[in-house]
């Protein structure tokens, strides 16, 4: 029996969350509702610009919160990123460790910025985010930890790693040796940029396929460049032995590799849609570690996402995921 049930690589950022008007993307010349990177400089003068509002902070990264979901509802995992050796690094660490997850960051850092998000979300509930990825771009094959990743269930990443060449080796190294150890491995497409600016670095993470890939509807199209939605169900088969493809309030679509389900949606007002997509991901990933089927793993997934969208923050505390695990059994 593997010791992890997932073994994830990703960015390391701090997620600092504003609320905010549509008005102030206007003045910042921001995109809605996508990832955008960048410089210190960049993000100083957004945060210049929100100095007076009030927001969260908290450990992040796409792939980390679908790792610590896992935790959350009771499963093990390990989480292999680059922090800096500064405050905001040691609070990412801590944060980490107090998650329940096991990380290679118990090593010696290096000098340098942490990285951090700026995520910005709107009354329509809907998030944008703006990266500057410090020293987390500098990710390598060097911050993996074969041995653990060999005693893992599932190997999970995310697409945003394609921006970085070491980071995209590091990736690319990490499915290399799961495939090697017989460990199943997982994908998220990430965001519609990623898709639009770096489809051939996604392609080449994804090598000869994966075994489960997560995707919303529009980064699925994208990547089959398709505004037909049967188009991108057909193209993921390609890539992927399963995959979900969320939807929002209209649920999702999971092809559990022989036929397609459809999880239904959990109807609630939402307030806050950062990190829903990773929730999804990591409440489908633990359903499937404890061996439960695609649906009953969907049906968790789109309870757990539709639960988190009622509050501010991209995770549920320990107790609210044991709250979803009771409410859904």
């Amino acid at each position: 029996m593997a010791k992890y049930d997932i073994y994830g690589i990703g960015n390391a950022l701090v997620d600092m969350e504003f609320e905010v008007d549509p008005n102030d993307l206007g003045i910042l010349g921001i995109d809605k509702g996508v990832m955008t990177l960048v410089d210190e400089q960049q993000q100083a003068a957004i945060m210049h610009h929100l100095r007076e509002r009030q927001h969260q902070r908290g450990s992040g990264g796409s792939a980390a919160n679908s790792v610590i979901a896992v935790g959350q509802f009771g499963g093990s995992g390990f989480y292999s990123c680059k922090v800096a050796d500064d405050e905001l690094g040691h609070f990412y660490m801590q944060d980490l460790v107090e998650g329940g997850i096991d990380t290679n960051l118990h090593t010696e850092k290096e000098a340098g910025d942490t990285g951090r998000c700026v995520v910005l979300v709107t009354p329509d509930s809907d998030r944008t985010m703006c990266t500057f990825l410090g020293i987390s771009q500098g990710l390598s094959p060097q911050e993996l930890v074969e041995e653990a990743l060999r005693d893992s269930g599932w190997f999970y990443t995310e697409g945003y790693l394609v921006t970085s060449d070491s980071a995209r080796e590091a990736a690319k190294a990490a499915k290399r040796i799961a495939d090697e150890a017989g460990v199943k491995t997982a994908f998220s497409l990430s965001d519609p940029n990623m898709v639009k600016f770096f489809k051939d670095g996604l392609l080449e993470m994804i090598g000869s396929g994966v075994d489960l890939l997560f995707a919303n509807e529009f980064e699925a199209m994208g990547m089959a460049g398709s505004e037909d939605l049967g188009d991108a169900v057909a193209y993921l088969k390609t890539l992927s032995h399963s995959f979900a493809i969320t939807r929002g309030p209209q649920g999702a679509l999971v092809w559990d590799g022989a036929q397609m389900l459809e999880i239904a949606p959990v109807p609630v007002k939402a307030v806050d849609t950062v990190g829903a997509g990773d929730m999804f991901a990591g409440a489908f990933l633990y359903g499937l570690s404890q061996g439960w089927d695609h649906q009953r793993a969907g049906d968790l997934a789109s309870a757990a996402s539709a639960r988190l969208v009622t509050s501010l923050g991209p995770r549920l505390t320990r107790e609210q995921a044991q709250a979803v695990l009771r409410d859904f059994a």
